[in-house]
């Protein structure tokens, strides 16, 4: 698809190509090297000089990078990872592939993300690693607990899904002493397709996290191909990133400079929009510091007005259930009285690089109505 076949405007998400993406595949396809290749390192090379570190390691998802990350950090059974709750089940998942345990955490109601005092009122004697989901784009600065973390042996691993090309100042994320994971999935700021990155925090946790994505095997594809055999060192899952879908993030982060300027645009016009709608709060976000991933509200009677959208063709979505309060989760349950509010209320809107101002107007005026019909008053302020 290229950028001119435009889907349904008003969809939740969409992806969006720029039109090079099918030749690069192509390219991939006529040279036979289809898995982990040169393609792949030359795009783990351009995405760590796009952010100003020394690596970057392409992996085959967001959840791969969480779960490759939690190993090289050396988390496992009898450890506690603290996580907010408002993240999608991914995030919990790979805490529990590890053997570990989550410590569900309440989150700030104006950003959906946690904050150094929710953090630290947290940790225990058990806490190996602690996990700020970088919601919807925004950075999470974690700067005044990290010494504290960092006496008690804590690592901090950034889900930064939503967040590949924000800021934290003047630095991109991924650019801390944390070890960050990056999703490149269908409808993310970058997408390979399907994919992910982890950015080490040191040379051996790279080495770690090579090894451990192509089932422990130590030598590099030159190696093994130029031997009769090869060497298993470990444990390994075979999580490596194809370079079909090297080759489409390749094309990607060449465009990224328009992604991060549409991106901020059209949240600055949601921001236009929805102003002065009662009943409507936005949940806010700095577009100078975020490439916004989503656009989000918080609205009354929100499933009447989820339904009410939904019959007139907008695409809105609710990101994400409390996981605290899902069914495989429920023996690690705890009172999270602000992610429960937000929860009841929070609506996402369509957000995605198809979309024009003339676009976000027709949402901003089916809102108005669904929250009409729906009898909706202002929400509590928190």
């Amino acid at each position: 698809m290229s950028a001119s076949s435009k889907p349904d405007a008003r969809r939740n998400a969409s992806p969006y190509l720029y039109g090079g993406e099918a030749a690069a595949v192509a390219r991939v396809l006529e040279s036979g090297q289809y898995g982990h290749s040169d393609t792949t390192e030359h795009f783990e090379r351009r995405v760590a000089d796009f952010l100003g570190v020394p690596d970057a390691v392409a992996v085959a998802s967001g959840t791969a990078a969480l779960h490759l990350a939690l190993i090289a950090a050396e988390v496992g059974p009898c450890d506690e990872v603290i996580v907010p709750s408002m993240t999608f089940c991914a995030t919990v998942q790979a805490i529990l592939a590890v053997g570990a345990t989550p410590r569900f955490v309440d989150i700030d109601p104006a950003t959906l993300c946690v904050n150094g005092q929710l953090v630290m009122d947290a940790v225990g004697p058990h806490t190996a690693a602690v996990i700020p989901v970088l919601f919807g784009g925004r950075p999470v600065d974690l700067t005044a607990v990290r010494g504290a973390l960092d006496e008690q042996g804590v690592v901090v691993i950034e889900d930064a899904a939503h967040a590949f090309g924000s800021r934290n100042g003047t630095r991109r994320v991924g650019t801390s002493e944390a070890l960050t994971c990056f999703s490149f999935g269908p409808i993310k700021n970058l997408t390979c397709g399907q994919g992910g990155m982890v950015i080490p925090r040191m040379p051996k946790d790279a080495d770690t996290i090579r090894r451990l994505r192509l089932l422990g095997v130590g030598q590099s594809q030159s190696e093994r191909s130029n031997a009769t055999t090869y060497r298993v060192d470990g444990f390994g899952l075979r999580y490596q990133m194809s370079s079909l879908n090297a080759a489409i993030g390749l094309v990607q982060l060449d465009a990224f400079d328009t992604t991060e300027r549409t991106r901020r645009a059209l949240w600055r016009a949601y921001r236009r929009a929805l102003a002065g709608l009662e009943g409507v709060r936005l949940v806010d976000v700095d577009p100078d510091q975020a490439v916004p991933h989503l656009c989000q509200v918080r609205v009354p009677n929100r499933d009447r007005v989820f339904a009410d959208l939904r019959a007139r063709g907008v695409g809105v979505g609710v990101h994400y259930p409390p996981n605290h309060l899902q069914p495989a989760f429920a023996q690690w349950r705890r009172p999270l009285p602000a992610t429960e509010q937000v929860a009841e209320e929070i609506l996402t809107l369509p957000f995605h690089q198809h979309l024009t101002e003339d676009d976000i107007d027709q949402v901003r005026a089916a809102l108005g109505q669904a929250l009409t019909a729906a009898g909706g008053v202002p929400c509590a302020r928190s």
